[in-house]
């Protein structure tokens, strides 16, 4: 790791000084890093290498400039992509904080209040994206930051412009884009033409863990998992979790629909669905 590490940090010499790894997932690996030019912290994020050796480069990077035009207080912005000694990179702000993923890690179940939080803030993000023709297709706690008491959406259009510049080579591969326990039903039996209801059945595996936590299909076997996304019916999250309002498990439950046409039909209205419950009840 130190070799790629030495080798990354050579070939961003002239824009970015790289301080440290800051976190790694299934595509990509973080670093904390200095703009050299505005004098700022900034997230690098360097695609893994089965990724950049699978897509075309010049598509990926064409393809993800949809996401520099994206501007909401709950989205991550992208400041700038490229490619450097064989690497595919893109760089977002370094934001202060946590993820949504560390914080379930540490606490399990939040706060009812806590929890529609959250949820009212990606989904008034997946409203403005998909208003402009952009689908997240990995919204899961990883990619969700908290910090300052909000919600910032991380990965805008990068699931995207991976399956757009990997195309049918990604499946050949052994690739896949998403992450198993939050896809989609059509994700799940590898859909390619997805729409924004994809995203609302992602961010309600997301609520849902947030109330009980644990997401709604948990198996150690991630084929048996996208099995039970397109098959299985979702338990309601009150068997858990016993507070939670009954106006909530309907719009977790309408959320996690397995035909998509019984799902809230735009992030919008779930939202405004969100914002009307009482955490009392």
């Amino acid at each position: 790791m130190k070799d790629l590490f030495d080798r990354l940090r050579a070939a961003l010499a002239d824009r970015y000084e790289l301080d440290r790894e800051v976190g790694a997932g299934g595509m990509a690996i973080v670093y904390l890093a200095r703009d050299l030019k505005h004098g700022r912290q900034v997230a690098v994020k360097v695609l893994g290498s089965q990724f950049t050796q699978a897509l075309g480069a010049e598509r990926f990077l064409r393809e993800i400039e949809l996401t520099a035009q994206l501007d909401h207080p709950h989205i991550l912005s992208l400041l700038d992509s490229g490619s450097a000694d064989g690497f595919l990179y893109y760089v977002m702000p370094y934001v202060e904080g946590e993820t949504l993923r560390d914080r379930l890690d540490r606490e399990k179940q939040l706060p009812l209040d806590d929890a529609l939080r959250i949820a009212r803030e990606v989904a008034d993000a997946l409203g403005y994206a998909h208003s402009r023709g952009v689908v997240h297709r990995d919204i899961k706690p990883a990619n969700i930051l908290l910090s300052r008491g909000h919600a910032r959406a991380a990965d805008f259009g990068i699931a995207r412009a991976l399956s757009e510049a990997g195309g049918e080579h990604l499946t050949e591969t052994g690739l896949s884009v998403g992450t198993p326990a939050y896809m989609s039903p059509e994700q799940a039996a590898g859909a390619q033409h997805l729409d924004g209801r994809s995203d609302l059945y992602s961010l309600g595996c997301v609520l849902y863990e947030c109330l009980t936590g644990r997401p709604p299909f948990v198996h150690p076997q991630e084929d048996l998992v996208l099995q039970m996304q397109r098959e299985q019916p979702v338990a309601d999250v009150r068997t858990v979790r016993a507070d939670v309002p009954e106006a909530l498990a309907a719009i977790v439950a309408r959320a996690l629909a397995k035909v998509r046409d019984d799902r809230w039909p735009s992030a919008g209205e779930m939202r405004q669905a969100l914002a009307r419950v009482s955490p009392s009840g």
